[in-house]
């Protein structure tokens, strides 16, 4: 396509003598502060503007604009020797895309080239340029970056139409939240970015911008009705540095009907005729894809713009350059071709490699479950990956889950999340537009809005039919869709990638769950839409720059081998009580006993010295209307619906008179404890049962390290080895003579410096050493390298314990184990209560030091925990290692029959000295031959 023939043809003119803006492109490369992604996308700009001469994209392509004339075949060199220069032109496009096309043409066979052309490039008379960009790519930023440097150019040359003057904003109905985010991120876009400094402030400064978003107040208004028109009038007859952002449906609906206005009905609409009147008119349609179903009639309010002569550039930007469905063109009656490309593409920056350069890098899971079971296992994925996820800015990392209705949210997932999860509901954020039946409170907005600030205490953000598109969240970590109706099919692979955005300058990664329906429609979307798949996209890795440093599993190198170990596992079992449900009877008892839902309140009446005179008893307080309808469905309600209307009303006599005793004309005694009340009805509607837990050990084996999660990392001070080290270590594995020519080139080196008289630079060679990583390279580092960056206690505990000689007397291993998601060695942690186990949590452990047997498999195994004296009041933490140090120990011990598992517990309170003194004791009494 002509965006890929572009690229190349751009290249070779930012290198020629005729590029006049080499010092611009080189100073906003030299700046530094745009993505590679925005830069590309600059250059192709300016190269359409500058070279291109802003021409519509048919007559450039008529005029040869993108043929390579280094290459032509012999039939395309006898078309240009004939300065048949469209002919030559579709046939060098059409020998590669669409070969019954050039056949024709090699046989005379077609009569009107330049038609098919306009038809390729949808008819329109105008410069109309589409940017493909994914989502976090940057594209607000790139609309300021195009205003700045079009006004630039318009300061120096007003007369040159290629550069806009004044500019209007597009943004789709669905996105309409996002006009303000965007008009700010505009606004306060730093110039210099793209300009030295000074042209930039210039610019600045004749900036205005105006949101068109007020309702006018009739159908047929006149502008003191339509402020919207009476905003563009005001600036007319000849604004510059205007930028209007208008919802693109205001442009294209006729409010006078339900279908679209036609062309002689525009001069009518005030909005659209005073926007034509706007000279030198750039357009942004931004999420282009979104106009799709409203193409035809964009492109005609466009064109008729473009007809009264003001209209300089139409650019729109859109997340995928393939469309929904293929597009056909007729040549004649035999013969017509499709594309599935968007023809005026003129730039394309895929998903995969802004993944690669910048966003997070996701892990895309599904399973073939019920909603409940995804959801539970999402969130456990979601906790051991991410719990103690803080973004530098402050931010913590949150959980997206999309619902399919405000019913499915309040019903089915929060229920879910609360009940069975014991997710605490202060983390959880419920969004929607509310009903009948459920309302949100005000604030919940004001906390949608607010998650992305370090404030916002939300990690579970539950939603229905927002959040799709449009929202930036950059703390979005991990999205859910547990159903199949969750998100619009045609919106699944936007609505999974919300979580992509890029948070800071960190190897961050994300998680998408999905059932196997949405996973199925997601792969396919990527393959239509990014030529990807899902295997592709958890595949990815960070591209390795400058600041990244691969990470490599020595797992072979090492043999190492699983840890086998003895899981707890708790089954809770229900056993019934009674033989029936006996609604009727419970109802009666709970009717007997209306009086103990009700509180007392003592009102005081007369002078307060007399309190004990005037005290009077207060039993019902009637000021909240109840109809006994409503108490019916707020039995259903309260029960999460478990209990079905048919079943209330199966025993409508019993709960009237309970009804009657809570009420009086229809009022409800608010002194009545109306949830414990809803709560003991639901009750009655039930089998008593008791609850039983059984708990039993399972064998497991664990591998020390989940190679395909291993990402590459930025380089920090905190990695272990350093990425000399990492060299070492991998040549060493690749030389085993490594170490002994590294000695050998030193001694040779300082031979050859003494010789020459140089001491003290011998001195410095003989003084280099290999370091303790590579030396201890069989002794650890089971992927390289490790990332201590949450404390630097266990950077200097693994590197200090390598020199205790207990440690190197027993033949024993160190292998950190502490960073989330690369271990499959979790502990599942549960507290005893007095009957059973409640469940806790996963538990991580720092260190594992490991002995290995005569068969190289793992005999003994030392759990080393290494925590700040901050978590010494922690009751989760203080739970969770109390688990490991008495029950899992304990049970797996016996299990094996021999003292197979020990637990370490250090803290930083102590010196280094002192720990590793805990450490050698341990040594000695664990590892010891039994």
């Amino acid at each position: 396509m002509i965006y890929e023939t572009l690229k190349s043809l751009k290249n070779l003119w930012l290198y020629s003598s005729e590029c006049t803006v080499k010092d611009l492109i080189t100073y906003v490369h030299e700046k530094k502060a745009l993505r590679d992604a925005q830069l590309e996308a600059i250059e192709i700009y300016l190269y359409l503007k500058i070279k291109g001469e802003n021409k519509p994209l048919w007559q450039l392509f008529c005029e040869g604009f993108f043929i390579d004339y280094t290459s032509l075949s012999t039939v395309e060199q006898y078309f240009y020797e004939k300065q048949e220069i469209v002919k030559l032109a579709l046939y060098n496009f059409a020998k590669q895309q669409l070969p019954a096309l050039a056949k024709m043409i090699d046989e005379n066979k077609v009569e009107d080239y330049e038609a098919i052309v306009k038809k390729m490039f949808y008819d329109v008379n105008y410069s109309d340029y589409l940017l493909s960009l994914p989502m976090g790519a940057g594209k607000t930023y790139l609309m300021a970056s195009f205003i700045y440097l079009d006004l630039y150019f318009a300061l120096l040359e007003p007369e040159n139409k290629s550069f806009a003057h004044n500019f209007l904003i597009l943004i789709p109905s669905g996105l309409k939240n996002s006009i303000a985010p965007s008009l700010r991120s505009i606004a306060h876009f730093d110039g210099s970015w793209v300009l030295p400094k000074v042209q930039a402030d210039k610019i600045k400064k004749l900036l205005n911008f105006d949101i068109l978003d007020v309702p006018k107040t009739a159908k047929k208004s006149n502008l003191a009705n339509n402020p919207n028109a009476a905003k563009v009038n005001s600036i007319l007859p000849n604004p510059f540095g205007q930028i209007f952002v208008v919802n693109a449906e205001k442009v294209i609906l006729d409010s006078r009907s339900n279908g679209f206005f036609e062309t002689e009905e525009i001069v009518e609409n005030e909005l659209k005729q005073k926007l034509a009147l706007i000279p030198k008119l750039s357009i942004f349609i931004d999420e282009v894809h979104h106009a799709a179903s409203d193409d035809i009639k964009l492109r005609q309010v466009v064109s008729w713009w473009n007809a009264q002569g003001n209209i300089t550039t139409v650019l729109g930007f859109s997340g995928t350059p393939y469309l929904k469905s293929s597009e056909k063109i007729t040549i004649d009656e035999n013969l017509f071709f499709k594309f599935s490309t968007i023809m005026n593409t003129v730039y394309y920056y895929p998903l995969v490699s802004a993944i690669q350069k910048f966003l997070k890098i996701p892990m895309v899971k599904s399973a073939n479950l019920e909603k409940k079971a995804i959801l539970s296992e999402a969130i456990v994925d979601f906790q051991n990956l991410y719990e103690t996820k803080v973004y530098e800015d402050g931010c913590i990392a949150k959980c997206a889950i999309y619902c399919s209705s405000i019913a499915d949210l309040e019903e089915v997932v929060y229920p879910h999340l609360v009940s069975k999860l014991n997710i605490d509901k202060d983390e959880i954020l419920k969004f929607h537009q509310g009903n009948k039946d459920y309302k949100i409170p005000q604030s919940s907005e004001m906390e949608f809005r607010s998650l992305d600030t370090p404030k916002s205490t939300k990690r579970y953000v539950l939603l229905v039919q927002v959040g799709k598109e449009g929202w930036d969240c950059r703390s979005l970590t991990s999205v859910i869709l547990s159903g199949s109706s969750d998100s619009p099919k045609n919106m699944v692979l936007q609505t999974s990638c919300r979580c992509l955005r890029e948070a800071d300058k960190n190897n961050n990664t994300a998680l998408i769950w999905l059932n196997n329906a949405n996973a199925k429609i997601l792969n396919e979307q990527l393959q239509k839409e990014q030529n990807s798949s899902i295997e592709e996209i958890n595949n990815l890795s960070r591209s390795c720059g400058e600041n990244f440093i691969k990470r490599v599993s020595r797992m072979d190198v090492l043999e190492l081998p699983t840890i086998d170990f003895y899981q707890l596992r708790i089954k809770h079992t229900t056993v019934n009580t009674e033989e029936s449900v006996n609604t009727e009877e419970k109802l009666n008892t709970l009717l007997k006993q209306i009086d103990a839902y009700k509180s007392k309140v003592f009102i005081h009446s007369g002078a307060f010295e007399n309190i004990n005179e005037n005290l009077k008893i207060k039993e019902n307080i009637h000021d909240e209307k109840l109809l006994f309808e409503d108490f019916l469905f707020a039995l259903s309600k309260n029960s999460f619906m478990q209990i079905s209307q048919t079943q209330i009303r199966d025993y409508k006599k019993a709960l009237q008179k309970i009804y009657t005793k809570i009420t009086d004309k229809g009022f409800l005694n608010t002194l009545v404890d109306m949830e414990k009340l809803y709560n003991d009805i639901a009750l009655c509607f039930s089998i008593k049962r008791a609850f039983n837990s059984v708990h039993e050990t399972i064998k497991k084996e664990a591998a020390l390290l989940i190679a395909k999660n291993l990402k590459d990392i930025e380089i920090n001070a905190k990695l272990y080895p350093s990425p000399m080290g990492v060299i070492q270590i991998l040549e060493a594995d690749n030389n085993p003579d490594f170490i002994h020519a590294f000695e050998e080139k030193k001694r040779a080196k300082s031979i050859e410096l003494i010789t020459q008289g140089n001491i003290e630079e011998a001195q410095k060679i003989l003084g280099e050493s290999l370091g303790i990583a590579p030396k201890n390279k069989d002794k650890s580092f089971h992927y390289l390298p490790y990332d201590f960056k949450q404390s630097g206690l266990e950077k200097e505990f693994l590197e200090k314990s390598f020199g205790l000689e207990n440690f190197k007397n027993n033949t024993l291993e160190i292998y950190y184990n502490g960073e989330r998601g690369l271990s499959e060695f979790v502990i599942e942690c549960y507290k005893k209560t007095t009957t059973s186990y409640s469940y806790i949590g996963r538990y991580t452990t720092d260190f594992l030091i490991l002995k290995r047997d005569s068969k190289h498999s793992i005999s003994k195994v030392l759990i080393v925990e290494t925590k700040g004296k901050g978590y010494a009041n922690d009751e989760v933490f203080n739970a969770k290692k109390e688990f490991v140090n008495s029950e899992f120990i304990t049970k797996n011990n016996e299990a094996f029959g021999y003292k197979r598992f020990d637990f370490l517990y250090l803290e930083d309170s102590k010196s280094m000295d002192e720990n590793l003194s805990l450490l050698d004791k341990k040594i000695i009494d664990f590892f010891k031959e039994n």
